[in-house]
C-alpha cells in the first residue's frame, strides 16, 4: 500500500535537509525475487562484464537500458512507495533517466565520491533537476559495498573532486528497501570486503526539461513502449513537459508514434482558451 501524504512530506523534508531518504523494506518480495532472476539470466544472456574503469569498478556488473530487457522491469519506474517521493522532489512531468543494475562484487573498491548532477553546468547549490534511487535487491551493509553518502553536501557550492576522498557514511538499508537522494548529494558506492555480492537497481529521473542519462525513446522498441502503461509511457518521455517540450508537430509522442489519445493540448492552445 502506498504511503500517506504526510509520510511523503517526511521524506522530502529529509532530502531537503540532509539530501537523502531510506524507504525501508517496502518492496514486495515477489517483485524483489523476479528483479534478481531477471538480473542473472541477463548477465548470463549479455555476458555481461565489469566496466573496468574507475567509475564502473573492475568488480561490478552493470546491465543498463532494463526497459528494454525484460517487462518485469516496467513495476520499477512507476513503484507507488518511490514515484510520489521522486515527484515531490522534481515534478510530475519528471522522466525516467536511467534504469541499470549494479552488482558489486567481493575485492570491488570504494567508487569515487561524485554528484550526479555533474555533468549539468548550473550554479551550485540550484533546484533539484535530478533526483536518484537505490533499490536494495540484497541487504545494504557497510561491509558490502552500501551506497556512501556524504549528508549535506547537496547545499555546497562546489562539486566533489573525482578521486579525492571525503569522509563519507553508509547507507545501510535492508533487502527491499530504497534509497532516495537529491541528485547533487555528494555519494559512491561502497567497496565490498564481504564474500558476498551486493545488488541493486538504480533507478533515476530527472526533470522533464533535462536530457535524459539513457535515450529511452531510441533505445526501446515501440512495441514495448505500446504495451507499458500510460504512466510509464510518458516517464520515458513519449508526453510532454508542461505542454510544449517534446512535442511532434502539435502533437505528443504518444499520440503521434504510439497512437494513443492522450487529451494533449499545446499551450499555445491553452493560452488562446484561457484568453
Amino acid at each position: 500500500m502506498a504511503h500517506s501524504a504526510k509520510n511523503v512530506q517526511c521524506h522530502l523534508q529529509e532530502i531537503a535537509e540532509q539530501g537523502f531518504t531510506i524507504r525501508e523494506s517496502v518492496l514486495e518480495t515477489d517483485l524483489v525475487d523476479a528483479l534478481n532472476e531477471a538480473l542473472l539470466r541477463l548477465e548470463r544472456e549479455l555476458n555481461a562484464c565489469p566496466g573496468a574503469n574507475l567509475f564502473e569498478g573492475d568488480h561490478t556488473i552493470r546491465i543498463y537500458n532494463l526497459l528494454a530487457r525484460d517487462r518485469v522491469f516496467e513495476r520499477v519506474p512507476v513503484h507507488a512507495e518511490v514515484l510520489p517521493i521522486v515527484e515531490g522532489v522534481l515534478d510530475p512531468g519528471c522522466l525516467i533517466s536511467s534504469l541499470s543494475s549494479i552488482s558489486i562484487d567481493p575485492g570491488e573498491d570504494a567508487q569515487p565520491i561524485h554528484a550526479d548532477d555533474t555533468l549539468i553546468d548550473l550554479p551550485r547549490p540550484h533546484r533539484p533537476v535530478v533526483c536518484n534511487s537505490m533499490w536494495a535487491l540484497t541487504d545494504f551493509t557497510a561491509e558490502n559495498g552500501a551506497t556512501r553518502i556524504v549528508p549535506g553536501s547537496h547545499l555546497l557550492s562546489e562539486k566533489p573532486e573525482f578521486g579525492r576522498h571525503y569522509e563519507s557514511v553508509a547507507a545501510e538499508m535492508p533487502k527491499g528497501s530504497v534509497l532516495l537522494w537529491n541528485g547533487s548529494l555528494w555519494h559512491g558506492g561502497g567497496a565490498n570486503g564481504s564474500s558476498r555480492r551486493r545488488v541493486g537497481i538504480a533507478m533515476n529521473y530527472c526533470a522533464g526539461f533535462i536530457r535524459q542519462q539513457e535515450n529511452q525513446q531510441l533505445g526501446i522498441p515501440l512495441e514495448r513502449v505500446r504495451a507499458f502503461q500510460p504512466r510509464l509511457q510518458e516517464l520515458a518521455g513519449f508526453g510532454t513537459y508542461k505542454h510544449l517540450m517534446g512535442h511532434i508537430d502539435k502533437a505528443s509522442p504518444i499520440q503521434k508514434l504510439l497512437h494513443r489519445d492522450d487529451g494533449f493540448v499545446s499551450v499555445w492552445d491553452l493560452i488562446d482558451r484561457i484568453d
